[in-house]
């Protein structure tokens, strides 16, 4: 991004930036005139500098990611699908690399949860929103968005003079091709979401052979649409109207997180450099570096002035400081105008006292101690978490049923859950009822036997085998009312063991 001369000592934008771009003293509008103001497009310019290029690198290693991820294999077993990351609604099942997430495992998602939450509270502690500027998947798109209509339609000052300017047949392929272009992203977004859901190879021939399900179009769709609309159209109304984290980052924030800050005791008064004009008459004429140009301000992906200090739709990305800087190049004076700065590092340049960086302070400790900790309780608990599981269920209508030869039975629905790759056999018996018998119903009883102290039960590899099973005592040899009971499942191969408690009742 260069500067004209004539850039140097006029400036016009000719669109209507914000309220605090209104001259001092104008006509203002009645605010009981209207429910609503206007939205004032934004026209992002393009800048190079270093912010702009860490926006480009994290924008291609994020969308890298999110398309490559679902085509990753990883081999599990047979019968087991070898996607590496899948959420298989109709399996009830998450797949992550070598670790498999079951529905009564859901609280693993929250332990998720809360570190990526308090992952962006420990980054908003540190460097303000650097979430929103850099990996919100809204800013990602907005990026990409912004890239082919600044490819289509050119440079900002063009495209403004192409949306004033009335339709032609120029104008109206321009605008076709970029919403093609928008559409045809928004679809492959839309599309490799689904991939998450179902195994990617298996849903492409489906695509290609018509037989995709019409609930995977429909969710495909859904989401190709909010891409389209949310980058294409909504853009920075998002960020400022409708994301709540806009509201939260003034309580993750302190006078020690770096923030884009202008210099004000720097910059101000702000005023346009006349050719003539050195900067020791500046100087004396009460006037600082800022040359007034507006450069920060046109390529702020949401049209903020940070000027003015800190506000709600500033997102931290950090382009206005490629842009200030370029521009203080040009006209010769020291570079940082606006910069990423503390408020505390602010005071003590104003000062002239010693600055400091403090990364290590209680909150960040807090949010890191709180990662940590929930970590680790995940790893430990996938590291012993039992590759068996079972429950019980006990009849309630009736309770108990008094057999002909006096004995007294109660009838329960056992599920016995196998999480390892191959079929296992366990030995299912009762605890707390000596004397019961065990027998499985219909044709449970025929394949594993029953009448005896314990039952043989299998489970298929990765399964949930349930099973019928009825306990038998001697009126004699049980306490009426109810007893305690616990039913175990012991695989006969590596003696692991799964119980559950449950009740036998008696007259």
């Amino acid at each position: 991004m260069s500067l004209s001369p004539d850039t140097l000592t006029k400036h016009a934008d000719p669109l209507p930036r914000s309220a605090t771009d209104v001259p001092h003293g104008a006509p203002q509008e009645d605010p009981d005139r209207h429910w609503f103001i206007d939205r004032a497009k934004v026209y992002a310019a393009d800048v190079r500098g270093t912010f702009r290029r860490l926006k480009w690198a994290a924008l291609v290693v994020l969308l890298a990611i999110y398309y490559v991820t679902p085509w990753i294999r990883w081999e599990r077993g047979p019968g087991i699908p070898d996607q590496a990351v899948l959420l298989d609604m109709v399996g009830r099942r998450a797949y992550f690399l070598w670790i498999e997430i079951w529905p009564q495992e859901i609280y693993y998602l929250t332990g998720l949860l809360i570190i990526g939450c308090f992952g962006i509270f420990f980054a908003t502690t540190l460097f303000g929103r650097v979430w929103c500027g850099y990996a919100c998947p809204q800013t990602v798109w907005s990026d990409l968005f912004m890239w082919v209509e600044r490819k289509i339609e050119g440079p900002r000052t063009q495209r403004i003079r192409l949306d004033k300017a009335p339709m032609t047949g120029a104008k109206l392929a321009k605008k076709a091709l970029k919403h093609a272009v928008w559409l045809f992203i928004a679809v492959m977004t839309g599309g490799a979401w689904i991939f998450y859901f179902n195994d990617a190879p298996t849903l492409v021939r489906d695509i290609a052979s018509g037989e995709v399900g019409t609930g995977v179009l429909l969710f495909a769709g859904l989401f190709s649409f909010t891409t389209y609309f949310f980058a294409g159209w909504a853009r920075e109304q998002i960020c400022i109207y409708v994301c709540p984290w806009r509201s939260y980052q003034s309580a993750m924030v302190d006078e020690d997180t770096f923030l884009v800050t202008y210099e004000d005791w720097r910059g101000e008064g702000r005023a346009p450099l006349r050719k003539s004009q050195s900067w020791e008459e500046r100087a004396a004429a009460g006037l600082g570096d800022c040359i007034d140009c507006k450069q920060c301000v046109f390529v702020c992906p949401t049209g903020t002035d940070i000027r003015n200090g800190q506000q709600i739709s500033c997102i931290g990305c950090g382009l206005c400081v490629d842009a200030c800087n370029d521009v203080m190049a040009q006209i010769g004076r020291p570079g940082h105008l606006i910069q990423f700065d503390t408020q505390s590092n602010q005071i003590a340049k104003i000062d002239g006292s010693t600055e400091r960086v403090r990364l290590v302070r209680p909150r960040t400790i807090i949010y890191s101690l709180i990662m940590l900790t929930v970590g680790c309780a995940m790893g430990i608990a996938l590291y012993l978490r039992p590759t068996l599981d079972v429950s019980v269920l006990r009849d309630r209508a009736p309770l108990f049923v008094a057999l002909s030869d006096g004995r007294i039975q109660n009838a329960y629905t056992i599920k016995i859950l196998n999480k390892t790759p191959i079929r296992r056999a366990y030995a299912v018996s009762l605890d707390g009822l000596p004397g019961a018998t065990l027998s499985a119903a219909g044709e449970a009883m025929a394949d594993h036997g029953g009448g005896g102290s314990a039952l043989t039960l299998s489970a298929d590899a990765d399964q949930v085998a349930t099973y019928r099973v009825f306990v038998k005592i001697p009126s004699s040899a049980v306490k009426p009312g109810s007893t305690d009971v616990v039913v175990l499942a012991k695989d006969q191969k590596s003696g692991e063991t799964g119980k559950h408690p449950s009740v036998f009742i008696a007259p």
